[in-house]
């Protein structure tokens, strides 16, 4: 298991190649300020589906976006 430290490291380390520094910072600040309740949004993520059927599209995504090695 990951320890929290290096979690915020990765974390803040991908907002940051995706974002950039600016907007990765903003993005922090947006959710420290709004209440969020990872638990529910998760919930009505995909309503109706099944959890093979979310496995298969997670698996379907990956295909798709696996970077090959040279």
């Amino acid at each position: 298991m990951k320890s929290d430290t290096l979690i915020r490291y990765e974390g803040m380390k991908i907002l940051r190649e995706h974002l950039g520094l600016i907007e990765a910072e903003r993005f922090i600040t947006l959710i420290k300020r709004e209440p969020f309740d990872y638990t529910m949004w998760q919930r009505g993520l995909w309503p109706g589906k099944s959890v093979d059927e979310i496995f298969e599209a997670a698996r379907e995504f990956q295909k798709q976006n696996v970077k090959t090695e040279d």
